[in-house]
């Protein structure tokens, strides 16, 4: 008895102890598996698509133009660029992607009605790489020219992702929603000319 009692309370127990406990803190840290039960919605508005309300009834008619009569200024609204509907890969994904073109120049890309699942280090990759359907889609996303365009801001919702301002979108024909921890894709989609 007292024997077992040494082997169970003696140095290289307490080392087994210490590395089994260890082992499963950094499993838990390294899957993060509560993300899976874990929803974060973000619902924000395309860049520059705020509606202009009417004015009320006893507003001053608007000011004469200088514009000649039948002619307008040019419209300056956001434009879609490129889109694609997000299919599956290693979680269940849907929503659409759209790269549109701001008023001001720029580009984002607008996740719209995502719903995937949550997960350890999720970043929006805008990359060269044809989608491909089932396993094979998995993992092709970092063989060729990608750009990162930051965290997934939550796994359902609508959110848009900054392009950089030195980055061509022609460049470029599919979306990733990437799992830069188990370079994994959670799901993709191909963009078409709009």
């Amino acid at each position: 008895m007292g024997r077992v009692r040494r082997a169970l309370t003696g140095p290289s127990a307490i080392a087994v102890l210490v590395v089994a406990v260890a082992g499963v803190g950094f499993g838990l840290y390294w899957f993060q598996p509560w993300k899976l039960w874990q929803d974060e919605t973000v619902q924000e508005a395309l860049p520059g698509a705020v509606s202009t309300p009417a004015p009320p009834a006893s507003a001053p008619a608007p000011a004469p133009s200088d514009e000649p009569s039948g002619q307008s200024a040019p419209a300056t609204g956001p434009h879609t660029w490129a889109s694609g509907e997000l299919i599956s890969h290693e979680h269940a994904t849907s929503g659409t992607v759209k790269l549109v073109r701001l008023a001001d120049g720029s580009h984002v890309v607008r996740l719209e009605n995502l719903d995937t699942s949550n997960g350890p280090d999720l970043r929006v990759w805008l990359t060269d790489a044809p989608v491909r359907r089932g396993r094979a889609g998995w993992h092709v996303f970092d063989d060729g020219k990608h750009v990162s365009l930051g965290r997934l801001k939550g796994n359902k919702g609508s959110q848009n992702y900054a392009l950089p301002a030195d980055v061509d979108p022609s460049d470029y024909r599919s979306v990733s929603i990437w799992c830069d921890r188990f370079d994994v894709s959670f799901g993709a989609a191909e963009l078409t000319r709009a």
